[in-house]
Formats: C-alpha cells, sequence, structure tokens
C-alpha cells in the first residue's frame, strides 16, 4: 500500500493487494466530490432534521470527511455508516493530503480514522459515525433505513462478488423509498444487477477521465388508496 499524487493535487492510494487505485488517477477529490457529493448527497433536497448514510467501502476516509464539508453548514445530523473490510493504517492515512488540498483542519479526518470500530462515535454534535471492520457480505443491514448509499468498492473486475444481484438487493432494502445509490462504475454487468435488485437506474456524465458514472434510486409505487 502506497500513497499516490493524482492530478487534481490530492493523494490516493494505490493497493499492490488488489493492484488498484483508491481513486482515478485524474483526481481523487475531484472524483469523489463528482460521484458521492454532487450527483449522490446533492441530488435532492435534504429537509429532515437527521439523514443516514451507508458508505460500502470506508477506505481514505475522503468521502466522510467530503460529507461533513458539504453539511456542516446545514442545520441536520448526519448518521454516517461505513463498512472496511480492509482497513488503512495509520502510516498512511496520517500522510494524505486532503486537509491541506481542501484547506480545512486536519482533525476532523484523523478522528475518523482514529474511531473505534464497531460502534458508534460522536466525531462531531453533529455527525456521527460507525465504521464496521466487516464485509459487507457478512452484514445484516436494518430494513428501509438509509437515505443515501455511496457505493465505492473495489472494481468489479477485482471484487466481482460485491457488484452482484445479491448484494444490492440487501442494499435496496436497506434504503428509504426515494434513497440514492451513487458509484463510479457504469459497467453494464452492474447496471443488470441493480436492475434485477429494483433499482430505477440512469447513466450520468462523469468526472475527467471517466465517460458515465451510475446513479440508482429506489423507487416503490405504492398503491393509491384513493
Amino acid at each position: 500500500m502506497e500513497i499516490v499524487l493524482t492530478e487534481d493535487g490530492s493523494n490516493s492510494i494505490f493497493s499492490s493487494g488488489f493492484n488498484e487505485h483508491y481513486h482515478s488517477t485524474h483526481g481523487a477529490i475531484q472524483e469523489s466530490k463528482h460521484i458521492f457529493i454532487e450527483a449522490g448527497l446533492k441530488s435532492t433536497i435534504i429537509d429532515k432534521p437527521e439523514i443516514h448514510i451507508l458508505e460500502i467501502g470506508f477506505g481514505t476516509g475522503l468521502n466522510a470527511n467530503l460529507t461533513k464539508i458539504e453539511l456542516e453548514s446545514k442545520n441536520v445530523i448526519v448518521n454516517y455508516t461505513s463498512y472496511e473490510a480492509f482497513p488503512v493504517p495509520e502510516k498512511i492515512f496520517s500522510a494524505l493530503n486532503y486537509s491541506e488540498q481542501l484547506k480545512q483542519n486536519n482533525d476532523f479526518f484523523i478522528a475518523l480514522h482514529q474511531a473505534n470500530w464497531n460502534e458508534w462515535i460522536e466525531i462531531l454534535p453533529k455527525f456521527k459515525l460507525l465504521k464496521l471492520h466487516q464485509k459487507i457480505e457478512d452484514a445484516e443491514l436494518p430494513n428501509n433505513h438509509f437515505d443515501f448509499v455511496y457505493f465505492d468498492a473495489f472494481s468489479p473486475e477485482i471484487q466481482a462478488e460485491l457488484w452482484s444481484e445479491a448484494i444490492f438487493l440487501k442494499i435496496f432494502q436497506s434504503m428509504k423509498n426515494n434513497a440514492v445509490l451513487t458509484t463510479y462504475s457504469a459497467k453494464g454487468i452492474v447496471k443488470r444487477a441493480l436492475k434485477s435488485a429494483g433499482f430505477v437506474v440512469e447513466n450520468l456524465p462523469g468526472p475527467p477521465g471517466k465517460r458515465e458514472i451510475t446513479r440508482a434510486k429506489k423507487i416503490e409505487y405504492l398503491p393509491n388508496n384513493l
């Protein structure tokens, strides 16, 4: 595992074990903002006092960090649940340059990583974190619970088992009606699995270096009681 510099000036990590980068080499911050914040979190008006976010792949903690930045000025409590089977070691996460690039104090980012695993931690009064050192395949998710899902696992070529209809169905069932899932992969096999699980799927323009990304919504058509 080694730190690399991407084209937007932000760091990513290269995993020698999976032979894959954690982010696009065209820009880590740029990619995460585009896919999970702009296409995901900001795709719907947040008009509730509390939201629940599910992340598949805590990784560098960048998505959680960007979520805090986006929502810190809004009067909303964030409950952030993230699954990670292969935590990044301290010597790596402590050297990542996100706080410098985002012009923020580094305390929140470090607190994300140093928070205990497998228990709810209040990082800030309006940001609660549950990091689970567990594979999503083994997880038991609550039903009709999450408002947003960041699906940020390693690629379908590397972790095909995570991009299956069975996993997406588990996630679908854990989401509230009208909840949104975003992911960087726009492969046909991924979109077919999402559709088979019940999602309404759309293609969106990708960040620099990527033609398309995928957004999927849980839309359940309830019977009309009129």
